[in-house]
């Protein structure tokens, strides 16, 4: 059988440790004997990261933008513990952040619906979307300790010199403060992003805020949702047959929980954070989370949404046996390839796509599966396979 041509190539981005083998053990069993794959490779390994001052991830993200499709391994944040254990230069950035910044994207975590691999909230019954801004707030907050008695304002200077203050508190013992900020054009891009998104998937799309509270941070965020949708995108969501809903997030919380799922959740970035953990573990298991980061310009760049599977990779390295969980990777690749299909018109890499999700859904349904499933499938009697056992398993119902 002829292998499926690629017109243009998607951004290869490689990474780190555990996910790094089974990027290679995916690429050699479930795409290379059906796709012509034509990739434009960066190593974001943290090596290579460290050997090229981390601007291999810059021009990872640059080449995104000329290409428009990205898909990403994952990849080490360094800390304290990482500086010393890869030697490096200093203690490199995200390369997710960096990546977000150039593109301007939004982050849109789902999870992977598989029988037998049951929600903790049993009415959900389809994946609930959530879409993360990925800018300012508690991220890039300034904070202070208060060592006892005295006045914090707000101080903003004008570049005319002008200064407008806001009290924060009178202290009258020691305490702490936080200042956090956000930009209108970043907010923007985020509800556009939010915006477009819905459209692709055809799905409904809540935001939610505390707005009664936060009556300038939280109400800008509000009110730039409102303006764009009313301005740019209402006649879209009436043809397409999906709504734009606003409510408080704590509301948004109660009805999350009573609904079957099935829409998008836009949130602010403290508050996408703890959401997207939260829905990714109820759903049954980080590993079985997509992650997609789009932008409004209309950039994608898919990956898993966990991280490297340290743990299981010095295993590895000891000739141990790991059972390392590939789905949410293997759907990176697998949207990336769709995405390059649809915007090239090639039906065939979008039905490949389509036939790599299913073949990897029904191998679990089938009972065959890696270990952290099948500590909680409510399967009986599972087979447990290995790292690579279990991606040759999905290659056999593939072929």
């Amino acid at each position: 059988m002829a292998k499926i041509k690629m017109a243009t190539p998607i951004v290869e981005m490689d990474g780190d440790e555990m996910t790094r083998i089974l990027w290679q053990m995916i690429k050699e069993n479930l795409l290379e004997p059906f796709v012509e794959l034509n990739t434009e490779y960066y190593d974001l390994g943290l090596e290579h990261r460290n050997a090229t001052d981390d601007q291999v991830t810059v021009d990872s993200a640059n080449a995104t933008k000329k290409y428009k499709v990205a898909v990403k391994c994952a990849t080490i944040t360094p800390n304290a513990a990482r500086m010393e254990e890869y030697d490096l230069k200093e203690m490199w950035k995200s390369p997710n952040g960096t990546i977000r910044a150039i593109l301007d994207g939004t982050v849109f975590r789902a999870p992977i619906v598989v029988k037998g691999i049951e929600p903790c909230v049993k009415n959900w019954k389809k994946p609930i979307t959530i879409a993360r801004h990925a800018y300012g707030d508690v991220y890039k907050g300034a904070e202070m300790k208060i060592p006892g008695g005295g006045k914090v304002e707000l101080v903003y200077t004008a570049d005319d010199g002008s200064e407008s203050r806001e009290l924060v508190h009178n202290f009258d013992e020691a305490g702490i403060v936080q200042g956090m900020h956000n930009i209108n054009g970043s907010i923007e891009s985020f509800a556009r992003s939010c915006f477009n998104y819905a459209l692709d998937i055809g799905q409904d799309l809540w935001f939610a805020t505390k707005d009664t509270i936060s009556k300038k941070y939280d109400h800008t965020f509000k009110d730039i949702f409102q303006e764009i949708f009313e301005e740019e995108y209402e006649d879209k969501f009436k043809e397409a047959g999906i709504t734009y809903f606003y409510t408080l997030i704590d509301d948004a919380v109660a009805r999350v929980m009573k609904s079957e799922g099935g829409y998008i959740w836009a949130c602010k970035n403290y508050d996408g954070d703890v959401m997207s953990d939260m829905i990714s573990s109820a759903f049954g298991s980080l590993a079985m989370m997509t992650s997609v980061l789009v932008s409004p310009e209309g950039y994608y760049e898919y990956e898993a949404a966990h991280g490297t599977v340290q743990r299981h990779y010095y295993k590895h390295l000891k000739g141990e046996e790991t059972s390392t969980n590939s789905v949410a990777t293997i759907f990176a690749w697998s949207g990336a390839l769709r995405k390059r299909g649809e915007l090239d018109g090639s039906k065939e890499l979008m039905e490949f796509a389509d036939k790599l999700e299913k073949a990897t859904i029904d191998t679990i349904e089938e009972g065959r599966m890696t270990k952290d499933l099948a500590l909680i499938t409510t399967m009986e009697n599972p087979t447990v396979l290995d790292s690579e056992g279990f991606i040759k398993a999905i290659a056999e119902k593939l072929a």
